[in-house]
């Protein structure tokens, strides 16, 4: 899968081997929220991981970024518990920067496949070693998105595609070209047995909808380097899901309905039958 162009400051990072800016920040701010619990998983684990970021990782205050981002994990959150809960044996996160939900809700016979750009996933790696946090139950798959093949790499790393999985691709798809978000979820699809949910976050708006706030979050993270990409209308939202395999959930029975905040759209995905 060929980037054919820019694919944004976020890769540009893999380049030079930075760590994610923004990755750091949402880890930081997560200490702040009330998370979904379960009857299973280390929270403190993920907390320790968090603090640790958070340490080196300063964030300005930011009410309105607060809030979305309090909503987002809320929202990914009750789709992996949930998923979990309905047996869902595998767990894909694509760019998982510090997420730490293969620690929070790690449950036994669950596999977990964190995907990410080598520098971020090295330094996640490097802490949780430093912390004495067991993983064992997590594969590190190291992908730069404008090179590998997401789905060839998913298989070597030992991803089973016959059997159900939850992806999660969190706060990814506006930092790539479009080209690149396109093949990303042709990937996806293409190892998405049936039962497979693919959550997703999604910057969609009509062209003067939501301009301000949109302006704001572009100039913050074209500041840390990590330009925006991908902006959807509703319409190029449809046909950019229908083309690459992917429909909406109408009415999720074990996950939470679609949510809109402000320009950015959380979604329950399911491969569409014959793509």
């Amino acid at each position: 899968m060929g980037c054919r162009g820019s694919c944004g400051g976020w890769w540009w990072r893999v380049r030079t081997g930075q760590v994610s800016a923004t990755a750091q920040r949402v880890a930081a701010r997560r200490l702040r929220f009330e998370r979904v619990a379960s009857a299973f998983g280390d929270p403190a684990a993920d907390d320790r991981l968090a603090a640790d970021v958070a340490g080196q990782a300063p964030v300005p205050p930011d009410a309105r970024m607060e809030a979305y981002l309090r909503a987002r994990t809320a929202f990914f959150d009750r789709v992996v518990v949930d998923g979990l809960e309905q047996g869902t044996p595998q767990v894909v996160i694509v760019a998982a920067g510090y997420d730490g939900r293969a620690l929070r809700y790690a449950r036994p016979g669950v596999r977990w496949f964190e995907v990410d750009h080598p520098a971020t996933q090295q330094d996640k790696r490097q802490r949780l070693a430093r912390l004495g946090i067991a993983c064992g139950h997590i594969t590190f798959v190291p992908v730069d998105l404008a090179v590998h093949d997401v789905a060839a790499v998913l298989a070597a790393a030992g991803h089973d595609r016959s059997e159900p999985s939850l992806l999660c691709c969190e706060g990814l798809a506006v930092y790539l070209d479009r080209a690149v978000l396109a093949s990303l979820l042709e990937r996806l699809r293409s190892v998405a047995a049936a039962g497979t949910r693919l959550a997703i976050s999604l910057s969609v708006s009509a062209p003067d909808e939501h301009r301000a706030i949109r302006q704001s979050f572009q100039a913050t993270v074209a500041a840390l380097g990590e330009p925006a990409r991908t902006v959807l209308t509703p319409h190029e939202t449809d046909d950019l899901l229908a083309a690459t395999g992917w429909r909406v959930v109408p009415s999720p029975p074990a996950h939470p309905p679609a949510q809109r905040l402000g320009p950015v759209r959380l979604l329950v995905l399911e491969p569409l039958a014959g793509s």
